[in-house]
């Protein structure tokens, strides 16, 4: 690919975003603990085989009790990220399913699932954000930063990152390279934690809301919606993206 005539600012900042993998791991690593050990504790007292729960962790979570059904929820969304590519949506319907979900109405159940998933999952997402941030500190992978397809990219990401974000986290996109851009364009982690939450928070709440009113199948015609708005939403963003690009090389025309 070709170069930029400049180097992308961004190059001379690697290693000054005062973030740390190590730090974060700790930090990560402690709050699963948390999660584990009365998840497990909960298990045993349950007669519930620990097998059991690692090969069928929706199944196991779905005829749980409550506690455990929330604890098992939160430790799988939580793990599920870019780099272990869990599917969420079967989890989320597993615990809002009627029969089983962790309140009696609706409306609860919904802000149960949809507060949980969502905290953990932005946990998850922040994984890949310091892992993302770690792998760019490289100089070999910092040097895409100098690439033509980057800076667009990068531009395109720079004028609505919050909202892309949360946009990007409503969609049950394959692969978030929205989330990589973050990352490497240093967008500030509170920002990040906020639009990831509200993201997945919506996003979680349409799939505990249509299971629990149409049942197990229920998050496949919530998927199914979000699959249509993905359509609409990359035919727009890439409408804005190649306009961006044309307007790229007009002006260094």
């Amino acid at each position: 690919m070709e170069k930029l005539s400049t180097e992308i600012h961004d190059i001379d900042l690697i290693g000054q975003d005062n973030l740390s993998l190590k730090r974060w791991i700790g930090v990560y690593g402690t709050c699963l603990l948390a999660l584990l050990i009365p998840a497990i504790v909960l298990a045993v007292h349950s007669k519930i085989s620990l097998i059991r729960l690692i090969r069928s962790p929706a199944n196991s979570a779905a005829s749980a009790g409550t506690m455990l059904k929330l604890l098992i929820f939160a430790i799988y969304m939580s793990i599920s990220s870019t780099f272990i590519p869990l599917p969420t949506g079967v989890m989320v319907s597993a615990v809002a399913l009627r029969d089983f979900a962790p309140a009696a109405t609706l409306i609860g159940t919904v802000v149960i699932v949809a507060s949980i998933g969502a905290a953990a999952t932005t946990m998850a997402n922040l994984n890949d954000f310091h892992i993302f941030t770690w792998m760019i500190r490289h100089k070999r992978i910092a040097k895409v930063h100098s690439t033509k397809l980057y800076s667009r990219a990068l531009e395109w990401f720079s004028r609505r990152p919050f909202t892309l974000l949360m946009i990007f986290n409503i969609l049950p996109v394959p692969i978030d390279v929205v989330r990589m851009l973050s990352a490497s364009h240093r967008y500030p982690l509170k920002r990040f934690i906020v639009a990831n939450f509200i993201g997945r928070w919506i996003r979680y709440a349409i799939i505990a809301a249509i299971t629990f009113q149409m049942g197990k199948h229920g998050w496949i015609v919530a998927l199914a919606l979000l699959a249509v708005a993905i359509i609409i939403s990359v035919i727009k963003i890439g409408g804005r993206f190649l306009h961006s690009s044309s307007t790229v090389r007009n002006e260094q025309l």
